[in-house]
Parts: C-alpha cells; structure tokens; sequence
C-alpha cells in the first residue's frame, strides 16, 4: 500500500499501480530508453508479487511486443522471481521498473523469455506500442506517462532507484560472466580427463614383459618419484596396488596396535550361534530329566502307599 501510493502518480518514464481487486498484481508502464531501438516506444506489463514480498522478488511479465522480451511469459532478470538469490528485501517495485528500462537495450543471452530482434523490427514495434491499450486495466499507452520534455528533474526517490538498477546490471552482467568462466573451466576438466584416461590406456596396454621390469619391492622403496626434467607419466593399475601395498606395509609398521587390530581375525560369530545352541539343548535335556524324575517319584510313592 505505502508502494502504491508512492506511485500513484505518472512520470515521463514508468508508472504502476496494483489491480483493483488484487493487490499483489500490478500493472505497469514504461517508456523505452532513450537513444536505443526502443525509443519512441511505451511498453505495458503485470508486476505479479508473491505473498512473502518484499522478501521474494515478484514476477515480470510483458504484455506489449518489444523485440526484447517474449510477451505473456515470465522473464528471466536478476530482479525477477527466475533469481531469487539475487534479490535484496531493499528493491522495490521502482527500482524493478527501472532496472527494466535499463535492461531492454542488453543482449538477451538465451535467458527465460529473452529475444533478439533486429534493430528494425524493435524500431517498428516501438511505434506501434504507442496503440496498445490493456484490457485489464483501461490504462492506454498513449496517455499512460506523462510527456517529455526538457527540464525535467528526476526526484530524490528516482535516482536512488535509477543507482540501485545499475548496480543490478552490473551484477547480472558479472554473474554471466562468472558462468562463462565456469563453463570454460568444466569444459577444460573434461578435456584434461580424456587425455589422462587416453595415457592410462595406453600404460596399460603395453607388453606384460615391461610392466614386469616394475617390482612392488621397487615401488616401496621409491614410488614414482619423477625427475624434474623428464615428464610425468600416468601410473599403471599394478604401480598403483604397489603403492598401496607399500604404504599399507608402512602405516602397520608405525602403529602395531593399529595393525594388529587391522589384520585380526573376525569373531566367529557362526561358533558362538552354534555354542549357544548346544548349551540350550543340554538345558532342555537336564529340564526334561528333572521332570522325568519327579513322574517317577510321584508313581514309586502311590505304588507304596497302595500297599
């Protein structure tokens, strides 16, 4: 509500306001940047907020063709709900309607809901914008800004806005970058692991006899320590379980504890199950006995006392 009524008057550049019946969509306007493929042209939107704004970044979408931005379809900006790690409880629904001004002249990159237009055909669409009328709203693009003119002084609240867009396109500008970089540096790993699983296959393959000259006592003792000006080979699957052996051996002998209780047998649990059932058998035996012996008693004493 305070956003509303901070934007409840038109300037040169952007307007929005919420819908009557729904507070957490907002329509908007704004007029394409100046000395771009978008000038002249006035372009309509729906702002949609989420309920745990301004903690969330609401959705953009474009309703009047521009060339830049699909129409009907969420877009994919830093400020929109595509890139909720980017957005910062600070923005509000001004600093989005800028930073959308300062967006329409960049690459669109293949991002969500991103075109790119020819020069021309944003330049045609731009004047035809200027027929646009929102059924939505009634809200003309013909009368929706105020008129430019040359004196005009942006506000206090219009250049913090105008500061605050700028540093989200800085930012959206070095995160592709970053996302470049990164691409480049898995597309590197990939290459680099093929050539090393390349080498490995190509050791491995090699006569038995040459791979017989590499003894585990030889890999114990010194395990692969490369000159400094001769190049560095992939190991061979049996240099590698030389290696381990050796350092296996090496570990035991520094900590016999370790080792003992490392190379211990296993409890034999199969004798223990088989103990214990031997014991509840002699039970059961000596149970049935002591039974056996109280009938016997009991019959001896009635024989006696008969007579």
């Amino acid at each position: 509500m305070k956003e509303a009524a901070e934007l409840r008057d038109p300037t040169e550049h952007y307007h929005a306001q919420p819908l009557e019946d729904n507070l957490f969509e907002w329509h908007f306007s704004v007029r394409g940047p100046p000395d771009s493929d978008f000038d002249g042209g006035v372009y309509h939107g729906r702002i949609v907020l989420p309920p745990e704004y301004p903690m969330k970044p609401p959705s953009i979408i474009l309703l009047t063709p521009n060339g830049r931005f699909e129409v009907g379809k969420k877009i994919c900006l830093s400020i929109s709900g595509h890139h909720p790690e980017t957005w910062q409880p600070s923005w509000s629904i001004r600093t989005a309607l800028i930073a959308i001004i300062g967006f329409m002249p960049t690459k669109g990159e293949g991002a969500i809901g991103s075109l790119d237009y020819t020069p021309e055909e944003r330049r045609a669409l731009a004047k035809k914008s200027q027929d646009f009328c929102c059924e939505a709203c009634d809200c003309s693009m013909r009368s929706a800004l105020l008129p430019l003119t040359s004196n005009s002084n942006p506000s206090a609240e219009d250049r913090q806005a105008k500061e605050l867009a700028q540093q989200i396109k800085f930012k959206a500008e070095s995160s592709l970058v970053t996302q470049a970089g990164t691409s480049a540096d898995k597309a590197l790993t990939v290459t680099s692991g093929d050539s090393f699983t390349s080498a490995e296959q190509q050791t491995t393959e090699r006569p038995h006899a040459e791979q017989a000259e590499v003894s585990p006592a030889a890999g114990v003792e010194d395990p692969q320590t490369p000159d400094e000006n001769s190049p560095i080979r992939p190991l061979s699957p049996r240099q590698r379980r030389a290696q381990q052996h050796s350092r296996q051996a090496q570990r035991a002998a520094r900590e016999p504890g370790a080792s003992r209780a490392m190379f211990a047998p296993a409890p034999r649990h199969n004798e223990s199950h088989a103990g214990s059932v031997v014991l509840i058998v002699v039970l059961t035996l000596a149970l049935a006995a002591l039974i056996f012996r109280r009938i016997y008693l009991a019959n001896e004493y009635k024989f006696n006392y008969d007579l």
